[in-house]
């Protein structure tokens, strides 16, 4: 982006994710959850800055995305973009070279023990949603936080490790599995779209949705919600609603609130998409 540094590029695109709206179920600048509100997701960008920073340095990926959930969990919502750190953290770091799928993948190969225990002892800084583990992970429970490092150390899990072993069961894991595949198809989507990027943000939002159930969703609210979201957000995409019937998506959007369904998985992606979407010049503000 006009040669900003990435770490900057990717407190903008934080900032521009919670921005797109109507996003349903997530905040937005139009939607605050019950104890969640637009301004902390504004402070969790700014104050994960150190954390991204770090990784734009070259600092280990670990430690990088500890310093910077720690700098988010400053603001009094709680968990804002711990997911969408998890992304940028690696994506950062890769900019530093080249911003590509093979530098990515890369980049999540020479993780260590070291970076997995940064990343558990993340949990140790906000209350983050996890779904319960099979019985044979229970030591690997990532709410145990640093309790678990001895498991982990026992075990010379690396963090490419601990992710691969959280799929199939959270997307996020799933991009460091599959080198950011969605991510990068994000950002081209991001690419081919018209208008504002606030308003690109919220397209590619409802096409992510569309295209696979938010295993945020599926976690907290069943596998048979998640489903019925994405068939809805792919009814609203095959009709072109935000250009044809905004007022639906819109309607849409306000009745996920009210019943407490977060696709924030799918917000994760959304922002990841952008960072690289942004670094690479393709959608410029």
């Amino acid at each position: 982006m006009n040669g900003a540094a990435p770490d900057r590029t990717a407190e903008l695109a934080l900032l521009l994710e919670v921005a797109g709206t109507p996003k349903p179920g997530n905040v937005d600048r139009h939607r605050d959850l019950e104890d969640l509100r637009f301004e902390h997701f504004l402070a969790g960008a700014v104050g994960a800055r150190d954390g991204l920073e770090l990784a734009a340095s070259g600092a280990a990926v670990g430690p990088a995305f500890e310093r910077a959930v720690e700098g988010m969990a400053t603001q009094e919502g709680g968990n804002t973009q711990f997911g969408a750190l998890l992304l940028l953290v690696p994506l950062v770091r890769a900019a530093r070279n080249e911003l590509s799928q093979p530098v990515v993948e890369s980049v999540l190969e020479g993780t260590t023990v070291a970076d997995a225990a940064a990343f558990y002892r993340a949990f140790e800084h906000v209350d983050v949603f996890v779904a319960d583990p099979p019985a044979e992970l229970a030591p690997l429970d990532v709410r145990r936080g640093a309790d678990a490092i001895p498991v982990l150390e026992e075990r010379g899990l690396t963090l490419l490790d601990v992710m691969d072993r959280s799929v199939p069961g959270d997307d996020v894991a799933r991009e460091w599995v599959t080198a950011f595949e969605r991510s990068f198809a994000a950002a081209e989507a991001l690419a081919a779209a018209d208008g504002p990027v606030p308003e690109r943000t919220a397209a590619v939002f409802l096409s992510l949705l569309a295209e696979r159930p938010d295993t945020l969703v599926a976690d907290r609210c069943g596998e048979s919600v998640a489903a019925e979201v994405t068939e809805r957000a792919a009814t609203l995409v095959e009709r072109d609603a935000l250009e044809t019937d905004r007022d639906a998506v819109e309607a849409f959007a306000d009745e996920l609130v009210g019943r407490g369904i977060n696709p924030g998985t799918t917000a994760d992606v959304t922002a990841a998409g952008l960072f690289i979407a942004l670094e690479h010049e393709t959608v410029e503000l």
